[in-house]
């Protein structure tokens, strides 16, 4: 072939559209593949941290010395919402259950609904959400804000155990405390809804007492335990790891308190499901 010859030009193929339909239909099941692989990872990591947080016990000089101070703060300083919020819970309860049963079931069943929901549901379940809002986003804020300032990180260059000092006491403080917050919010919500039947609804102490102790089990007072245990221990432990694994600066911060929050509440109400279908 000589060198004036031309090489034959090669054959060029349209690059096909891409498919505008098929995109659209992978899109959402993509997104929800994402989703669950992050979940996973997040639960994966906080099982992780709540390993650490178990084998941090054993430096109870650590945690031993802030214990005391982090009960007085998830604990006693959340009583005044706890109680506020399971007074107005009692009053309603008594008006409803009034309105319910009138003209067809005694009065006094007014203290069969209040004591027993007071004490096996909105007891724990508001004062555990009315907390993870209080407690679980005070703790995701401060430890965010120690971890975007590398002052976890300080710790661990001095080789001083991060998790004893700031997750273990906490969680420890709402696994103790919370029970008892929920002990005084239930005692508030009854008293209230005692108060509501004498003046509001004609009913004797008498009439009240007995609907209150009419369906009384023992067991009530340990299925309440049980949940606020298992509150206190969410909120905490939420709190904590979100905090724990903060980044991007302020920004950062106020995405993890919201976590914690939501992902608190949530668990929080799949937990009371939870116990319900094991326990009742």
């Amino acid at each position: 072939m000589s060198s004036g010859a031309q090489a034959p030009a090669l054959r060029s193929f349209p690059t096909p559209a891409p498919c505008i339909m098929t995109g659209w239909f992978v899109a959402p099941f993509a997104a929800l593949g994402r989703g669950a692989f992050g979940l996973a990872a997040a639960i994966g990591r906080w099982g992780e941290l709540t390993g650490r947080t178990v084998l941090a016990l054993r430096h109870v000089d650590v945690w031993g010395r802030l214990l005391l101070h982090q009960m007085a703060r998830v604990g006693v300083d959340s009583v005044p919402i706890a109680l506020f919020i399971a007074t107005f819970t009692g009053i309603v309860l008594a008006l409803q259950a009034s309105y319910t049963f009138t003209g067809a079931i005694p009065m006094y069943f007014v203290g069969v609904l209040v004591g027993k929901t007071m004490m096996m549901e909105l007891g724990p379940v508001l004062t555990g959400l009315a907390l993870s809002g209080r407690v679980g986003a005070n703790i995701a804020a401060e430890i965010g804000t120690m971890r975007v300032t590398e002052q976890i990180d300080a710790l661990e260059t001095m080789a001083y155990p991060p998790v004893a000092y700031l997750v273990l006491p906490r969680v420890l403080a709402g696994i103790i405390m919370f029970p008892l917050v929920t002990a005084l919010a239930t005692a508030a919500g009854i008293t209230s809804g005692w108060i509501t039947a004498l003046q509001l609804l004609d009913m004797t102490t008498d009439e009240f007492v007995r609907g209150l102790t009419l369906f009384f089990l023992p067991f009530d007072v340990t299925f309440a335990y049980i949940k606020a245990t298992s509150f206190g221990f969410v909120v905490t432990s939420l709190g904590c790891y979100f905090g724990f694994y903060t980044r991007g600066g302020a920004e950062g911060v106020g995405t993890s308190t919201t976590r914690a929050v939501v992902a608190s509440s949530m668990v929080i109400l799949v937990l009371d499901a939870f116990w319900a279908v094991i326990l009742l």
